[in-house]
């Protein structure tokens, strides 16, 4: 087994986020969105056909995106239980990035008349997206001691945002001067750059394949069936976290305030571009800014943690958060979006951060199931984009307007900061025993 701390595993993981942020930034936040509202509007008609039902164009992406996410968070407490059961968690990362990284690769064929296809694969890269990143997770109470979390959890988020950027510099490169390569097709820079995702995915994603170790088996009868014992060992696990006062406590929080957090990253570019009309490239060279500054912003949060406290920390990011929402709903020229987008990114990588660690702070110490436990962690944050997606888009068909869709946003972050009140006191308690408690 690998020593905690050891610089060589850290980065091996870290750069698993290297390897599927580029995704995130590219397919979930800008030149995906970007491209699916242009080749999906005429003029004033924003409806599409999809298997011969019709939705608002951008509502179908929130749907869709939804439904991913809600499958996902229905899979992963039976395959982390299994990962567990079996030791086998880094089989179940590489089975999700090679088919999060197919799926992207995928929409180079993507276009109007295969509009079908494209939602499809857009919602399979979710899934491969999603069911990588929650063993990923998993791995940072085993590579990590207690009082390097934050830190460690930080550096992977870090490498996420320089790797992310990296590659949509590449593809910015495309779209904004197609010229340079000899390109004439106007959907082609978009398609080649969903090719290159796919391509830099599965790529980088064989360095921390090559390093981690692989885990060990936590079940005392292989025996059993497999499925079954997936099962029971899901079921110790919830029952443990039922006896966990701050776990316990601390996942509802987390719960309503990512409702708000992942549904604004999710949405940021198609709102630009379907209430401000802002042109593609302005969009993501905003959404370029975003990832620079967010990199600040993990750092800073993690130092002004171990200053302050997590849940101190969360709690006036989350009251940021509610301020960014309200100030959505009144933004009416580019510069405003502009100067919001980039406040944005001051929280956005500080917030994810932030969880994770505090999180993973407040599991027991050495405790061997950690996918099973992470699970619970992902399986919340899925199915609270599940909800927010879902509310965003709805409430945008009811009333024809994304931006009434942000006021619902408020008060999911509103209610998660309430509850990150009441775990303020609780926190330094926590610390204390901690540190009294044998490893």
């Amino acid at each position: 087994m690998q020593p905690q701390n050891n610089k060589r595993t850290i980065r091996a993981w870290a750069m698993f986020d290297w390897a599927n942020s580029a995704y995130n930034l590219v397919i979930t936040s800008t030149i995906f969105p970007a491209y699916y509202t242009a080749i999906t509007t005429t003029g004033d008609n924003d409806k599409v056909d999809f298997f011969g039902f019709t939705f608002i164009n951008t509502a179908l992406a929130d749907y869709a995106l939804a439904t991913a996410y809600l499958i996902i968070a229905l899979m992963l407490p039976i395959l982390t239980a299994i990962a567990d059961y079996r030791g086998n968690k880094k089989s179940f990362m590489q089975f999700f990035t090679i088919l999060g990284s197919l799926s992207c690769a995928c929409l180079f064929f993507f276009t109007s008349d295969t509009l079908e296809l494209g939602i499809i694969c857009f919602a399979l890269a979710a899934i491969g997206y999603c069911g990588g990143f929650v063993f990923y997770n998993s791995y940072l109470p085993q590579i990590a001691t207690l009082d390097m979390q934050d830190k460690v959890s930080a550096k992977g988020f870090t490498y996420g945002y320089i790797g992310s950027v990296l590659l949509q510099l590449i593809c910015f490169a495309f779209v904004l001067q197609p010229g340079w390569f000899g390109i004439t097709d106007e959907a082609l820079p978009a398609q080649l750059s969903f090719l290159l995702v796919g391509v830099w995915w599965i790529g980088f994603a064989q360095i921390p394949f090559a390093i981690l170790p692989k885990g060990s088996p936590n079940a005392k009868a292989h025996h059993k069936n497999i499925i079954k014992g997936g099962f029971i060992e899901l079921g110790k696990v919830f029952t443990k976290i039922k006896g966990m006062p701050l776990l316990k406590r601390f996942l509802p929080a987390f719960f309503f305030y990512s409702m708000g957090v992942q549904t604004v990253m999710l949405v940021a570019t198609s709102f630009g571009a379907k209430e401000l009309g802002l042109p593609q490239a302005s969009l993501i060279a905003i959404i370029l800014i975003i990832q620079l500054v967010a990199i600040g912003g993990a750092q800073l949060m993690s130092r002004l943690a171990v200053k302050y406290g997590n849940i101190k920390v969360l709690s006036y990011v989350v009251l940021f958060w509610v301020m960014v929402c309200v100030c959505a709903y009144f933004v009416t020229t580019a510069i405003q979006f502009y100067i919001l987008a980039v406040l944005v990114g001051l929280v956005m990588g500080g917030i994810q951060s932030l969880s994770r660690s505090t999180y993973s702070k407040f599991l027991p110490p050495n405790i061997p199931d950690t996918a099973s436990f992470f699970s619970f962690y992902d399986v919340t944050e899925k199915l609270a984009i599940v909800g927010g997606l879902f509310s965003f888009g709805l409430i945008e068909e009811l009333t024809g307007s994304m931006r009434n869709s942000t006021l619902a946003l408020c008060g999911y972050f509103f209610i998660g900061l309430l509850l990150l009140f009441s775990l303020l006191g609780a926190e330094k308690k926590h610390q204390k025993i901690s540190e009294f408690s044998p490893l």
